[in-house]
């Protein structure tokens, strides 16, 4: 942003130190600059007493500078083009609050004795609300405007510190319940070395998991409240504000306190962990359901429940106590010792707490003050915690659990949750993450219900080695989760969450690496699936497999939906996972001349020997041979029969069609050539439209061959930059374009002159040419029209300069390594002269 002229407004600060009424402290804020100048990028000036001071909200450059350094992800499927800058990179919607840093902000407000004011969540009403103009005014205020003494934490955070507001975020708070019996975690989410006392500068500090690593994010303490009050979140003391900034930290993640409306409490405690989560319906839940339960209490995981909401009435109450649509957490699972004069045993027990944390409890057995908590001896209701409070918690046998609740959600602690101490004899979960991101016309397949778009799906193979220490059956547990990033925030632009899921698939032993083919799904049924598709930020079901090698495909459930999603994996013992993709190049037995054979691998030395990909071939390397079908074969290789392979296709004989046209083109090339036989591309354009253009050559409609196309024509075989094309290159051309002709014919099934962007890939496929996702996404980005499609002559472009760059990339590969090295010069006209 740039300032023409300073602009300057007065803040009046009010703080208390609790020895008296609050102090007022007035402060100059002063931006833009004298000169005219421009701010730093995504920061802003500001300056008490006559002096400007300056926040940088972005992470610094290399150069020491205060520029933000801004970085694409890697993980994007989507390419990045080396040395240009991406719209991630101009514009990321996170990376001023991820890229914020919490030392400096503080360093620098303490030395010029300010209080940190959030430049990128403002204390205004598009933080509250996006979809609409705010019910009532609200006025912001810090902690010491609210209270005489306000603190951080007071006496310790536990589960009974949260109390819902006015949002209906009571998924978040079920989570944040959650978290406080676990000080470990807690402490890393919330840290506890922050208070209004020393060092207070108006700035806080929390911690969450955001979609595959652990950020900070740093918020001002000024909180919306209406008379006085706090509106949202906020602790039973009315001077602790831990919950309240921590829900302020939340919803600048998401974008706006609005976007906590409405969500599942395990996509909260996945933030919170960075574990995986489980959904069960408890109405189908399986039989060992407790120990499952009691187990994850065991390891620290975090668990909700709720009952599914009564479409006529919000938060209905039902005469049990139970809120209907409503979301509890479950804060501990325990076998209770009960004893009477005519039993002994363990009942299975779970504790509830509602976090409104009022009188609206559960009110069958075991409930507050029931009459069976008379057959438990004082000691061990002590030891349990228990108390009668009107707190929100509860206890219930688990088969009242069972019957009255309905969802049940289990976040399982990822492999960094616990720590050596914390073991205990206890196994960690072995992780694996795979970043993805489906792209419309590219591989954004759809489920399997769309079998021809399916397979284009990104696709992961896994590697299950050993089966489960414990396991009978020699089977292996492994938890797939599926998580689509950044819906919750793109609430603001209409856009709400994705239906996602997952299909397994068995690879047999003998399949080769790369893709699997639409083939494949057509023969072959799935060994397991997600639980269903479901509009949720992660799906995760647990699947017991036998060892050996899958292949996991995560979708939307409709076809062309663009998201981003990370794929994690958890197993109990050591897996291997990765992307299945090709390695783009060329499909070698693929061959231009149609009276040219392979025949085997013979080490050229000095012959001319004719080659697809280098004409005329004078160097000395090893090359799949070409001789002519006719003629003898070199003597060191002899008379071999053709080896044929996935992706080969041999070029059919002639039509009399093609016969009249090659008869034609050749009497025009004559013709137009002159005496040195050679043709440019405006000769050559004119020459092939003559026959494409005219009646009945094509069955679809062409409107001829751009100059363009045929300048890249000419460059594919023009080595030497004369600018011309010879008769016997005419001839390797003419037989490249009625391959690919009738390639396209074969793919074009509705005759439109058109393919999808689907159908592209296996078309160039057929045309001899291996691609890498990332490839192709680009080819489709570059040579697809705005609905997707692609017409006959940008096909025709689109393998013309996949040959030719291939061909420029391989001679100078000589070591068939995969990398090539170009001076400027080189790069330059080996890129721009195709």
């Amino acid at each position: 942003m740039s300032y023409t002229t300073r602009t300057t407004r007065t803040v009046r600060t009010f703080y208390s130190d609790g020895r008296g009424p609050p102090k007022v402290e007035t402060k100059t804020y002063t931006y833009g600059d004298d000169s005219g100048g421009s701010s730093v990028n995504g920061g802003f000036n500001i300056g008490g007493g006559g002096r400007r001071f300056q926040i940088r909200v972005g992470g610094g450059g290399q150069d020491g500078s205060d520029q933000p350094n801004y970085s694409a992800p890697a993980f994007s499927q989507r390419p990045q083009v080396i040395g240009r800058a991406s719209r991630k990179e101009k514009k990321d919607p996170f990376s001023g609050v991820i890229n914020q840093s919490y030392d400096e902000i503080k360093r620098r407000c303490q030395e010029e004795g300010c209080l940190f004011e959030d430049p990128e969540f403002e204390a205004e009403d598009s933080s509250i609300f996006f979809s609409r103009a705010p019910p009532r005014p609200f006025e912001w205020k810090r902690p010491h405007e609210i209270c005489d003494n306000p603190v951080f934490i007071a006496d310790g955070a536990s589960r009974f510190d949260v109390q819902q507001g006015e949002l209906g975020d009571c998924w978040l708070l079920a989570a944040i319940a959650s978290l406080t019996v676990n000080q470990r975690l807690f402490a890393k989410v919330v840290p506890p070395d922050q208070s209004f006392e020393d060092g207070y500068c108006g700035l806080f500090r929390f911690h969450f998991w955001r979609q595959g690593e652990w950020v900070e994010v740093v918020v001002d303490d000024r909180l919306p409240t209406y008379y006085g009050q706090l509106t949202f979140m906020h602790s039973v003391d009315k001077n602790e504000f831990w919950s309240a900034l921590l829900e302020k930290a939340y919803a600048k993640l998401e974008g706006s306190y609005e976007s906590l409306k409405g969500g599942s409490t395990c996509e909260a405690m996945v933030d919170f962990t960075g574990g995986v989560s489980e959904f069960f319906d408890l109405r189908k839940a399986p039989p060992n359901l407790f120990s499952i339960m009691l187990k994850a209490s065991q390891r620290g995981s975090l668990m909700g429940c709720s009952i599914d909401a009564d479409p006529n009435q919000l938060e209905a109450r039902l005469s049990n106590g139970l809120v209907m649509g409503h979301a509890y957490s479950i804060t501990s699972v325990l076998l209770m010792d009960i004893e009477t004069p005519s039993m002994s045993g363990k009942i299975p027990m779970v504790r509830v707490r509602n976090p409104w944390g009022n009188e609206a409890e559960w009110k069958g057995r075991w409930s507050d003050q029931s009459r069976e908590w008379s057959l438990i001896p004082d000691s061990q209701k002590e030891s349990m915690g228990l108390t009668f409070d009107d707190d929100g918690e509860f206890w219930m046998s688990f088969d009242d659990f069972s019957k009255n609740f309905e969802k049940l959600e289990i976040c399982n602690l990822g492999p960094d949750s616990l720590e050596e101490d914390e073991l205990d004899g206890k196994k960690r979960w072995e992780g694996h993450t795979e970043n993805g991101e489906w792209i419309p016309r590219v591989n954004a397949g759809g489920c399997r219900n769309y079998l021809d778009t399916f397979w284009t799906n990104p696709q992961y193979r896994v590697t299950l080695t050993d089966p489960d220490d414990d396991d009978d059956d020699d089977l292996c547990t492994m938890l797939v989760g599926v998580l689509q990033k950044d819906r919750r925030k793109k609430r603001k632009e209409g856009l709400d969450m994705l239906t996602i899921g997952y299909v397994i698939y068995k690879i047999p032993d003998d399949t080769k690496e790369g893709p699997l083919p639409l083939n494949f799904f057509k023969y072959n049924a799935s060994c397991a699936k997600s639980n269903s598709f479901i509009n949720m930020r992660e799906v995760c079901t647990r699947h017991k497999l036998p060892p050996g090698q899958y292949c996991i495909i995560p979708s939307t459930f409709e076809p062309h939906q663009e998201g981003n999603f990370l794929l994690r994996l958890y197993t109990e013992q050591c897996a291997h996972s990765h992307e299945l993709d090709e390695e783009t190049g060329i499909i070698e037995e693929q061959v231009s001349e149609p009276c040219m054979k392979v025949i085997g691998v013979y080490n050229v030395v000095n012959r001319g020997v004719y080659s697809p990909f280098n004409d005329y071939t004078n160097a000395d390397y090893t090359r799949r041979i070409l001789v002519p079908t006719v003629a003898s074969a070199p003597p060191s290789v002899g008379r071999q029969e053709v080896k044929k392979v996935p992706g080969y296709r041999e070029i059919p004989p002639p039509t009399d069609e093609e016969q009249e046209q090659e008869q034609a083109l050749k009497a025009s090339f004559r013709r137009v050539a002159g005496d040195d036989m050679e043709i440019d591309a405006y000769e050559l354009r004119d020459i092939l439209n003559a026959v494409f253009t005219k009646e009945g050559s094509v069955e679809f409609v062409f409107d001829g061959f751009s100059l363009d196309t045929t300048r890249s024509m000419v460059a594919m075989h023009d080595g030497d930059l004369s600018g011309k094309l010879g008769f016997d290159e005419f001839k390797v051309l003419w037989a490249d374009l009625r391959r690919w002709k009738g390639v396209f014919k074969e793919y074009d099934r509705d005759r439109s002159g058109n393919l999808s962007s689907y159908e592209l890939r296996s078309a160039l496929h057929a045309s001899g040419f291996r691609l890498s996702n990332r490839t192709f996404s680009a080819l489709v980005m570059r040579y697809s029209s705005k609905n997707g499609n692609i017409e006959f002559g940008d096909f025709i472009l689109c393998a013309i300069r996949m040959k030719t760059m291939l061909a420029s990339f391989r001679n100078i590969d000589v070591d068939n390594s995969g990398h090539a090295a170009f001076d400027v010069d080189t790069f330059i006209q080996t890129v721009m002269y195709s």
